[in-house]
């Protein structure tokens, strides 16, 4: 906007909303900084780089500071400077020469870099993070725009809202999935609007899958090691504008005005919307990317440490790391769970997402005494009317102590289920492994939604999102091709990422000629995928796995905004991807394998009951002294519907590397899948056996 004068003084304005907001001919401010003295709003030009004047804002009313700027609107670019004590001891870090950026920016102008100039404190000080830091950061700081108001209806309006029982999750790189892809234009690759290009849309329809789990799309910067690197944070998991999407992500010719950008996204939403496709945001309310004591002054730290942030309790100087990130976002806080709240209202009723992938999620339910299922958040969370009809996806786990609570996440919450990942890799790669083997009764509880963990509270079995590989790992790919994680262009000297991860190359490391070892990778990977989508709970599968992509043996690939990050269409296996369709089609069309309701026992008899019975391969019910056989590996579970007309299923598992017999009970069977393709699909005669192919499983239908 042309800024030809500025009111000479401001009003008192609101103290809500927070943020800015255009209204009334005018742009009203409000900021939470519960322990400050006082706020200066200060007004740039439009590029951000001249300041053209300060104005003292009024307040503090329940610690929010407020004004009205009367004649001004959308455009209107500011930042902030709080004045208050610089204790560090106290966990006070006030600096009125730090400009800070509102939290609440829903657009974002300027181009962040790592300058000394952005620390509270002066970089190599003999007091350290205690010294006090003088010189203005304003030049290079980031600052907020004043939004205008979002024209049209929101995308949430169209939006399909698949039930929980029918959910198939595809998590996916925004960037990743489309930079190489040949069908969708260049101009749009790596974009929002990439995903919504019918080419995309037609291989997500193809797959069967129901809802896009996005990787990080809120605004994010690079920390300053992959920046003294020369990498980026591709992944995304560094936000510092809960508001913002990220314009990395966006088209080039939008990426410099944060309007088009907000305009794109929400573009994207309503076609996939459209398309019958949901759209869940994985979001990171954990840590920011002000980092540990010695961290930079941007926003958060300079407007009230002591509240957004969980400090040391017997040293307020330090930052309590939870995320292993540096710092713990303070949900605790009334204000800061209302920040959270805030954010995930409007992405919802302005940009239209229908859920949410909370990182490191057991932060949010943290109190003095530990995760607790019942935190004010998670309560407020589940009474919100605006969220209540969206996904809630946790990672269940987080970096301190007592940080993996699996299970134990309230409510509606789906919750990311490591277990499900390793019985399974641990089960097919049975004669590929060296140790870590997994018997028949840990697969089998994996297989069937792991009531061990999920069966309590009312919760039901599509509670456990299964999956065999995310973003965080290796591909599937590489889960059978690689023995040691190849993490050297990470620039950590091979450090970085899991070790130990369940994986076999099968007698060789990455790509082979080999014919065995080949066919080998290819019926694991088949059986795994298999095995996936037709378990009960619900199936998350890893954005490109349906290709056969790899990254080289990278179990960490955060920074690798390149070839090894984005999905290699050249060389994609769509025959494996016709397969992943197939496995979803017979998802859908037997109810029996996406049931809502757990399963019963052997003797299940009510109405509506799904019923499972276990046999081992000679055709005998299992019994307790066969689940502890260690021998064998190779076992069947029977499903039907009790009181239904529904045919009933059979799924045999035979993870060895030669064929094994399997006895069938006496019905008429017809096999639908063989995982490994030798088969057909083909009607088996009452009492007929069947050799099931090795390492590989078959569904059939009665």
């Amino acid at each position: 906007m042309t800024l030809t004068h500025l009111p000479t003084r401001i009003e008192e304005g609101r103290h809500e909303p927070l943020g800015a907001l255009a209204r009334d001919g005018g742009v009203n401010f409000a900021v939470f900084a519960e322990h400050a003295h006082s706020m200066e709003l200060c007004v740039f030009d439009g590029s951000g780089q001249r300041e053209l004047r300060r104005y003292a804002l009024n307040g503090p009313h329940d610690g929010v500071f407020h004004g009205f700027l009367p004649g001004l609107g959308p455009g209107l670019v500011y930042g902030l400077r709080a004045h208050g004590p610089y204790q560090p001891e106290a966990g006070q870090r006030y600096n009125p020469h730090k400009l800070l950026l509102d939290p609440y920016a829903r657009e974002i102008v300027g181009h962040f870099g790592w300058h000394a100039e952005h620390h509270g404190y002066e970089l190599g000080h003999p007091q350290g993070p205690r010294s006090f830091d003088a010189r203005d950061n304003a030049a290079q700081a980031l600052k907020a725009r004043v939004p205008a108001a979002l024209e049209g209806p929101s995308p949430r309006a169209s939006a399909p809202r698949h039930a929980s029982a029918d959910l198939v999750l595809y998590e996916v790189h925004v960037k990743g999935f489309s930079q190489l892809h040949p069908g969708i234009p260049a101009a749009l690759r790596g974009s929002y609007a990439a995903l919504a290009h019918p080419a995309a849309i037609a291989h997500f329809k193809a797959l069967g899958v129901s809802t896009l789990s996005l990787l990080p799309v809120q605004y994010c910067v690079d920390e300053p090691h992959l920046a003294d690197k020369g990498l980026h944070n591709y992944w995304g998991y560094n936000t510092l504008g809960f508001f913002a999407p990220d314009p990395r992500l966006a088209q080039a010719a939008h990426r410099q005005d944060p309007s088009a950008v907000v305009a794109e996204f929400r573009a994207m939403v309503q076609t996939l919307h459209e398309h019958g496709l949901e759209v869940v945001l994985d979001v990171v309310y954990n840590h920011t990317p002000e980092g540990n004591e010695f961290g930079p002054t941007l926003s958060f730290r300079g407007l009230d440490n002591r509240s957004y942030y969980r400090l040391v309790p017997d040293d307020a100087s330090r930052c309590e790391n939870l995320t292993g990130c540096g710092n713990t976002l303070n949900t605790a806080h009334p204000r800061v769970a209302q920040f959270v709240l805030d954010s995930l209202r409007y992405w919802v009723q302005e940009l239209g997402v229908d859920g949410f992938r909370f990182d490191l999620a057991p932060v949010l339910g943290r109190t003095r005494h530990g995760f607790d299922g019942n935190a004010a958040f998670f309560t407020a969370l589940r009474q919100d009317p605006v969220l209540a009809g969206v996904h809630l996806i946790a990672e269940p786990w987080d970096a301190g102590y007592d940080g993996y609570q699996l299970g134990r996440f309230p409510g509606r919450f789906l919750e990311w289920n490591d277990k499900f990942r390793d019985a399974v890799r641990g089960y097919w790669l049975q004669s590929g492994l060296q140790g870590g083997k997994v018997g028949r009764g840990e697969f089998a509880r994996r297989f069937t939604a792991s009531s061990d963990l999920f069966h309590h509270a009312q919760r039901s079995p599509s509670a456990s999102v299964n999956f065999v590989a995310v973003h965080d790992g290796y591909t599937l790919n590489d889960v059978v091709s690689y023995s040691h994680k190849h993490n050297h262009a990470n620039g950590e000297d091979n450090r970085d990422g899991r070790d130990g991860e369940l994986s076999s190359g099968f007698g060789a490391e990455g790509p082979s000629d080999d014919a065995a070892i080949r066919a080998s990778r290819e019926r694991v990977r088949r059986a795994m995928l298999a095995t996936l989508l037709l378990a009960q709970g619900t199936p998350m599968l890893n954005a490109g796995d349906e290709i056969a992509n790899s990254q080289g043996g990278n179990n960490n690939a955060y920074c690798q905004d390149n070839a090894i990050g984005w999905l290699n269409w050249d060389q994609a296996d769509h025959g494996l991807a016709a397969y992943v369709g197939e496995l979803l089609r017979l998802r859908r069309e037997h109810r029996l394998l996406r049931h809502a309701r757990w399963y019963a026992g052997p003797g299940c008899g009510g109405a509506g009951d799904a019923c499972i019975a276990w046999y081992s391969p000679a055709g005998h019910e299992m019994q307790v002294h066969d689940w502890h056989h260690g021998g064998e590996h190779g076992f069947a579970c029977l499903l039907s519907n009790a009181g239904d007309t529904e045919a009933s299923l059979a799924i045999l598992f035979n993870p060895e590397a030669a064929p094994q017999g399997f006895t069938l009970t006496p019905q008429r069977w017809r096999l639908l899948l063989d995982s490994s393709g030798e088969l057909s699909p083909q009607d088996l005669t009452p009492g007929q056996g069947v050799q099931v192919p090795a390492r590989s499983m078959l569904l059939l239908r009665s």
